[in-house]
């Protein structure tokens, strides 16, 4: 979908997903921020909170999930209208909370769109994209980590068409986690903790998607 089209999609209602965070994405990452080391940024500085990237932030549920339970976090997203949605979002939390989040309405195929970092953690939640766009981004987002930090990639398995509910149904945008272990490939320096399916519960029956973690190794290891 182009963001025209999502921009069209966020304004019909309150908040499209929803405000809970992804159920996977809480698993997963809840207390990484008292596990994972923070090493200084490009200032030199080390940072007093960890920090994360949320690609493809949409509406900002797990952004601002991460931003209240102690993370600095930076959303992107190609749609105006699911950032403003996020903003407004967090004008209803703490101002010592809604600081901790800054956002960015940017193209993700984009090759110049630089990811600056180090990153603490990196999400990558059900955003789907060509094959060759998907292996540039997920390349991007393994350099951008920082060490002993964690990417996490979540989005509708391949699979989920014929055996799952709903989402997309285009094969060219689906995905299996063999295929974003692939993508990385052996030299993007991550170890892999997790490739897997993830049945999702939905009301019209259980979503299968498409779960890997990877993290990248502290220097030594």
């Amino acid at each position: 979908m182009k963001a025209a089209e999502w921009d069209a999609r966020y304004v019909q209602s309150e908040l499209v997903w929803g405000a809970p965070p992804n159920n996977t994405v809480v698993e997963f990452v809840h207390g990484l921020d008292r596990r994972v080391p923070r090493l200084p940024g490009p200032d030199g500085e080390i940072p007093e909170l960890p920090r994360a990237l949320d690609l493809a932030c949409g509406e900002g549920r797990n952004a601002l999930w991460l931003a209240t339970h102690g993370w600095r976090v930076h959303g992107i997203d190609f749609s105006q209208v699911g950032i403003d949605k996020g903003r407004t979002v967090a004008t209803r939390l703490a101002r010592s909370i809604r600081e901790r989040i800054t956002w960015q309405c940017a193209d993700l195929t984009d090759p110049a769109l630089d990811l600056a970092g180090p990153w603490e953690l990196i999400l990558l939640v059900f955003l789907h994209l060509p094959a060759p766009d998907r292996r540039r981004l997920l390349r991007q987002a393994a350099a951008a980590l920082a060490p002993g930090g964690m990417l996490l990639v979540l989005g509708h398995h391949s699979e989920n068409p014929t055996r799952g509910y709903g989402g997309p149904q285009d094969p060219a945008i689906l995905f299996t986690p063999e295929d974003v272990v692939a993508d990385l490939g052996t030299d993007s320096g991550l170890d892999i903790d997790t490739a897997r399916e993830v049945l999702r519960p939905t009301e019209g029956g259980d979503a299968i998607d498409a779960l890997v973690v990877a993290r990248k190794p502290l220097p030594g290891q």
